[in-house]
């Protein structure tokens, strides 16, 4: 992949980290990269080890993830704000990624949260709460 592709598959992962709660396809994402649809998923997965989606969905959750911990929000408000439209497919994809359900995350405690143990650290924060697929942590 040469550097120029890379800097549009920049882009457009920029985007989805700015915008992830905008309604976001993979044709409007390919469309920021100016590459085809097909080239565009392709080439993101190459290059990231993940599809569009699948990134999409992480940092979806990860921000669902810091929602929840508030505890301010229902699972319902946390759903709506982070940019998904149906509940369910919010529900397994955070169970998926996450291991528990939404409910049962915002229920628990989280002394060993980012937010309250690192003071602010971003690049540590972002480390020790994005979240481990289920696949990835039994390779580890």
């Amino acid at each position: 992949m040469d550097r120029a592709d890379l800097v549009r598959l920049r882009r457009a992962r920029d985007r989805i980290d700015r915008e992830y709660a905008e309604p976001l396809d993979v044709e409007s994402l390919a469309r920021t990269a100016l590459m085809s649809s097909g080239h565009f998923a392709r080439s993101f997965r190459a290059a990231y080890g993940e599809t569009p989606y699948g990134y999409l969905m992480t940092r979806r959750i990860e921000r669902a993830k810091a929602l929840l911990r508030r505890g301010d929000l229902s699972v319902t408000e946390v759903c709506v704000a982070v940019g998904c439209t149906s509940l369910g497919s919010f529900s397994a994809s955070f169970t998926r990624l996450v291991g528990v359900p939404p409910s049962e995350y915002r229920a628990a405690a989280h002394p060993d949260a980012a937010e309250s143990t690192l003071d602010g650290i971003p690049c540590v924060a972002k480390s020790v709460t994005r979240p481990v697929r289920i696949r990835e942590a039994a390779r580890d």
